[in-house]
């Protein structure tokens, strides 16, 4: 997906903003929302350790919050087939983006939000599998584009109360990204082309052309 006019390219190899995960529950702890919950954005490209830092944060900050990913917005296979897309899954165009704006909208309003998740097993979303309720005043948010600067994606990035980067290199992406493929029962060479031909320039796409966050959290 090509970047349009209007997008600001950052790069992040040379963020100054670095962050350790005690400082960023500091941090989150003195937020003040700009509506009924604090919104927090987890970013980065596939591989970087998005959900793993997701999860273990919200597991910190105990019942107060809520883990809610990107993915339950994949769009369904049988469309992306008829679109040719199937094959570029993960990519932008392949997500329910305005379904996806419209949630983190409710999320910063509503005390109750259904939200679907995605089950890597069957490859499919699942409608309301999961809830964000009224004890909930935190929600983490992690995802690829939260803060891509490409309509209608770019939407998203008033709604954040703060947000992280993962920054992490492209070299070590794309071992994490084959050997995904490999977890998953490819061989070698399918692996290689799965991650080359669409996980890795998603990945480029996300370290060029997303706005800059608050803080970066770096990895190697």
């Amino acid at each position: 997906m090509a970047a349009r006019a209007g997008t600001e390219r950052h790069d992040y190899r040379w963020a100054t903003q670095l962050i350790e995960p005690n400082t960023l529950l500091s941090r989150i702890s003195v937020l003040k929302p700009k509506g009924r919950r604090t919104l927090l954005a987890i970013a980065g490209p596939p591989g970087a350790g998005k959900s793993t830092l997701a999860e273990t944060l919200v597991s910190a900050l105990g019942e107060t919050a809520a883990l809610v990913p990107m993915d339950g917005f994949h769009i369904d296979n049988r469309i992306l087939e008829r679109r040719g897309l199937l094959t570029r899954k993960g990519a932008p165009e392949t997500f329910d983006s305005s379904g996806f704006l419209a949630m983190v909208r409710r999320l910063a309003e509503d005390d109750e939000v259904y939200i679907p998740t995605f089950d890597r097993t069957k490859d499919i979303a699942v409608a309301g599998a999961d809830v964000v309720g009224p004890e909930q005043s935190i929600a983490v948010v992690e995802g690829n584009y939260l803060l891509l600067g490409i309509a209608p994606w770019r939407g998203l990035g008033d709604l954040w109360d703060f947000s992280v980067f993962l920054d992490v290199p492209m070299e070590v992406l794309r071992q994490r990204l084959v050997q995904r493929w490999l977890d998953q029962g490819l061989d070698s060479g399918s692996a290689v082309r799965r991650a080359e031909v669409n996980d890795l320039p998603n990945a480029r796409l996300v370290r060029n052309w997303s706005a800059a966050a608050d803080s970066v959290f770096r990895t190697v």
